[in-house]
């Protein structure tokens, strides 16, 4: 199915395919995080979460790098302040916060495709996601420490998807790690040619459009609630979930599909 562009907001360009939602960061050169693109993309994947038709969300960027991180001089201009900027730091940060955990708690899949650099919270962005695809030339780095910032929130995110030396080694260094690097650290799933990123992501994207969107719910709520409990109360919350699983709607059918050797009906329930 052809894609077709249905909206588009300055800086969040809008685009569906079916089931697929690809929320563009439009913010160029750099595409940074300013409050606007935050604000506009947290509404996007609010409005997703809602909508029932949606199953899939892929995030991507145009331009020649996927996101340089925070807007600087937005929050430099904002030192001028009576308080020095303290308000619009806490502002920032707490958006931000905000933004990257409605990615975590979004009932349904994000995929980052990543073509060129991806830096401090740009990094932060893709270590949020549930899978995250890269053009060779991608490169990624959390290089807040150049500045003398260190990088403390995407740390967060960083942390949850590589082992904590690779990600304070990154964090401490400030370098950038090459494609081919960052899926040997597990910041991606994948690397392939970058003529290709769009299709590959395309693919793995309606793959998971065509499972149950009930078990892709459920499933990955389990995947985020178990994480950090202990041994027992992680299996113990992980059969919770696949209990309840088992009695939708949507499990039944599958099943019955499997054994009437047939392509199962979603119903979504």
């Amino acid at each position: 199915m052809r894609s077709t562009l249905y909206e588009q907001t300055q800086m969040i360009g809008v685009e569906r395919q079916g089931p697929i939602l690809r929320l563009m960061l439009r913010n160029q050169p750099a595409n940074v995080l300013s409050i606007e693109v935050m604000q506009s993309l947290l509404a996007e994947l609010e409005a997703a979460r809602d909508d029932s038709t949606i199953d899939v969300v892929i995030l991507a960027a145009s331009g020649k790098l996927f996101s340089a991180g925070h807007d600087l001089k937005e929050m430099t201009a904002h030192r001028a302040d009576a308080d020095r900027g303290t308000a619009f730091f806490e502002h920032t940060f707490a958006l931000c916060s905000r933004l990257m955990q409605s990615i975590v708690a979004l009932p349904k899949p994000v995929i980052a495709e990543v073509d060129g650099i991806a830096t401090a919270a740009g990094c932060q962005l893709v270590a949020s996601c549930d899978l995250a695809y890269a053009s060779d030339a991608a490169r990624f780095g959390v290089n807040g420490i150049d500045v003398g910032l260190f990088c403390s929130t995407p740390a967060v995110a960083l942390t949850r998807n590589i082992s904590t030396k690779r990600a304070m080694e990154m964090l401490l260094t400030g370098e950038m790690i090459d494609a081919a690097t960052a899926l040997e650290f597990g910041v991606v799933n994948r690397v392939v040619p970058r003529d290709s990123l769009r299709q590959t992501v395309d693919e793995v994207a309606s793959t998971i459009a065509a499972k149950s969107p009930t078990a892709i719910r459920l499933g990955k709520k389990a995947v985020t609630d178990q994480a950090g409990m202990n041994l027992a109360d992680a299996y113990a919350c992980a059969s919770r979930a696949i209990v309840e699983n088992m009695l939708t709607a949507d499990a039944e059918e599958g099943i019955s599909a499997f054994f009437d050797k047939r392509q199962p009906v979603w119903r979504g329930e």
